[in-house]
Formats: structure tokens, C-alpha cells, sequence
């Protein structure tokens, strides 16, 4: 790892010119960004980051599959903080579908001047392995992109603009077609009934690990190596329940309610408000 402003790196993939450059990123008004804290979902779970790439992909395709499998998901919405996903987003054609990891702090100043959309997905933090290793005792080492609390707060505070969305993995589970009605929504695509029922289709799990675009069964075994196991598992939230223990899980609770007061919203842990 090297440290950035703050920030722990990995650097297999980051490096600080990397960085900075995604900082100075020269951000288009019509530009999507698809944010998320890196590796916080339920080990059962599709990868959150990937499923919101192919649902904003399917949506920007009007339902049209051909894109998501014909076109590696890291090249329809390429990693803004790595220096080749840096050069593939400059050249994307418009409008640009953009991925990221990257805290608000380092996110490219030119996006809060702009008209630009933000999306990120969260918050999840029962499922995140960094939360569950702290709460169960376990030495938490250093992990990419640093605190999910500090992660999340600095992007909640954008809560209410109106070119930035946030919903949570858990919504998507529980209401995919509302979800995607929302997402088309902010971004301003109106889709028929039929371009709707097709998004949904294809961004289900099924669809997705079945096709090698999505599934990252053709990522270089240097970036993942699916010996140990598929990307993609079972496609089910709420495995935290077989790692936490009631008492840990209360007080994961009141940890984020602690830790997230003040910012507005809701969560998908809150119990529902009385009559």
C-alpha cells in the first residue's frame, strides 16, 4: 500500500499520478458516475459496484443487451482512478458511464461545478468484511480506500442535490424494476414499459453470471483469480446473519447511527417508523 492525502492504495493498480490526474479529470455535464466503496458486499452477494454498471448500462442501451455482451463491464464504465481506465473514459463516447472507488475528497473537482450525475451505491455496512472484522475483535489491516464510515459521510453530505442519487444493494434487492424506474428518473431517460422489463431481465443475476462480460471471467489472472471461486456466487443478501451474533449486530447499529447522524436518509437496517 502507499498513502495518498490520507488514503490508503493499493499499488498493483494505483499509483499517485494516477490520482491526482482522476482529480483534474475534465468532467462533461452529461457524465454518469457509478460510485461505491470498494468489496462491501455480502460474500453471497453480486458484486454491488458490477450490478449497478450493468443496470446503468442496460438503461443508457434502452433494455438493448448487445452492449453488456459484447463489451467487458470495465470498458463500458472504466475505473476512473486507474490510469488506463483514466484513458478509456476520456475517449468513451458521450454520454460517459464512469466507475469509481474514490473518496469525495479525491473525486475530480470538476464534477461539483457541473451538472455531471453521481451515483452511489450504499450504504451496506452490515455485509462489510472491514465492519464485521471490528465488531468480532478481529485486527482490521489496512484496506483500499480507508474507512467505509469516512467513505460514506463524505458522500451522504451531497444528500439532496440534485445531480446526485444514492440507493442502497438492499433496495435493489428487495424492488429491482422500482429501482431502475428511479435511476431513469435522475438520469433523465424516459424508457418504455418494454425497454423497462428488458433492463431488468438482463441485469438479473442469472444474466449476469452467464455472461462472460459481466461475470470477470475474462479479467487477467494478476487483477483476479477465479481458482478460488466465481466472481459471482449465489446472487443472496443477509449472509452477515451467519457472522454476526444478535449482541454484534445491535451494536452495529448503534455504530452507524453514530457514526451517520446528521446526514438525513434512511438505512436498509432501520426498522420501519411507527404508525
Amino acid at each position: 500500500y502507499f498513502e495518498h492525502r490520507g488514503v490508503p492504495f493499493p499499488r498493483l493498480l494505483y499509483s499517485p499520478r494516477g490520482l491526482e490526474a482522476a482529480r483534474e479529470f475534465a468532467v462533461e455535464d452529461d457524465d454518469i458516475f457509478n460510485v461505491t466503496y470498494p468489496k462491501s458486499g455480502d460474500p453471497s452477494a453480486p458484486a454491488g459496484t458490477v450490478w449497478m454498471l450493468e443496470i446503468l448500462s442496460l438503461i443508457l442501451s434502452d433494455g438493448d443487451p448487445r452492449w453488456c455482451r459484447s463489451v467487458p463491464n470495465w470498458e463500458r464504465g472504466p475505473w476512473l482512478e486507474t490510469l488506463g481506465g483514466l484513458r478509456r473514459a476520456r475517449g468513451t463516447p458521450r454520454p460517459r458511464l464512469i466507475s469509481s472507488h474514490l473518496p469525495v475528497q479525491l473525486f475530480p473537482r470538476a464534477a461539483f461545478g457541473s451538472s455531471a450525475k453521481v451515483g452511489p451505491l450504499g450504504p451496506g455496512a452490515r455485509r462489510s468484511p472491514q465492519a464485521q472484522g471490528g465488531l468480532c475483535g478481529v485486527p482490521v489491516p489496512t484496506v483500499p480506500f480507508g474507512s467505509w464510515f469516512d467513505h460514506v459521510q463524505g458522500w451522504l453530505q451531497l444528500l439532496g442535490s440534485s445531480n446526485f442519487f444514492c440507493i442502497s444493494y438492499e433496495e435493489l434487492q428487495q424492488d429491482l424494476r422500482g429501482s431502475v424506474e428511479r435511476l431513469c428518473s435522475f438520469l433523465g431517460r424516459r424508457l418504455s414499459a418494454a425497454a423497462l422489463d428488458a433492463v431488468v431481465a438482463n441485469s438479473s443475476f442469472g444474466a449476469m453470471r452467464g455472461n462472460p462480460m459481466s461475470n470477470f471471467s475474462r479479467a487477467p489472472l494478476g487483477i483476479l483469480d477465479l481458482r478460488r471461486g466465481p466472481f459471482l456466487r449465489k446472487g443472496i443478501s443477509g449472509d452477515w446473519k451467519n457472522h454476526l451474533t444478535p449482541e454484534q449486530s445491535l451494536r452495529f447499529d448503534r455504530l452507524c447511527r453514530q457514526r451517520l447522524a446528521g446526514l438525513g436518509g434512511s438505512f436498509p437496517w432501520d426498522p420501519p417508523p411507527h404508525p
